[in-house]
């Protein structure tokens, strides 16, 4: 199944909000350290509200931790960045990508532009500069979801 990697988020309202999304639709949630604000197990179900025990988080220390998890796995990475030039709808998805999204205030340094396997961008008007890392994070995972047939089965009423 496709995963969702945070790289050193620094909003945990944000994190929060992420935590619930992989909750609902099933997928595994990387939180890349380190963060912006305290990644304790308390502030982190306060941010992710009751959704905590129902998500697959994973922490890693550090770029190095994940990149050698994501490696070690055969995991292709794929970069939503402003810096991209594929749209994230023109991208065809595969169901080990993991896709990352960059730091809020910083987005990620060039190592891990040169690392990812794939650069993809959400198409905006030219005046605006970006639009908010959850937001996009749900747009993108709902179309790689929607190319792999990953959403979770409606149960029939």
């Amino acid at each position: 199944m496709i995963d969702l990697a945070l790289y050193q988020p620094d909003i945990a309202q944000n994190t929060g909000t992420l935590i619930r999304l992989a909750a609902c639709l099933g997928t595994t949630l990387h939180i890349i350290g380190p963060a912006g604000f305290d990644m304790s197990d308390r502030n982190l179900r306060r941010a992710g509200m009751d959704y905590i025990e129902l998500a697959t988080v994973v922490r890693h220390v550090g770029w190095t931790d994940f990149e050698a998890f994501a490696t070690a796995a055969g995991r292709r990475l794929v970069l939503a960045t402003t810096k991209g030039s594929m749209p994230y709808v023109d991208f065809l998805f595969h169901e080990n990508d993991i896709i990352l999204m960059g730091r809020e205030s910083a987005g990620v340094p060039e190592a891990v532009h040169g690392r990812a396997d794939g650069r993809i961008v959400i198409p905006m008007k030219p005046d605006a500069r970006s639009i908010n890392m959850a937001v996009s994070a749900g747009m993108i995972l709902g179309e790689a979801l929607r190319q792999l047939g990953g959403f979770p089965r409606l149960q029939q009423v």
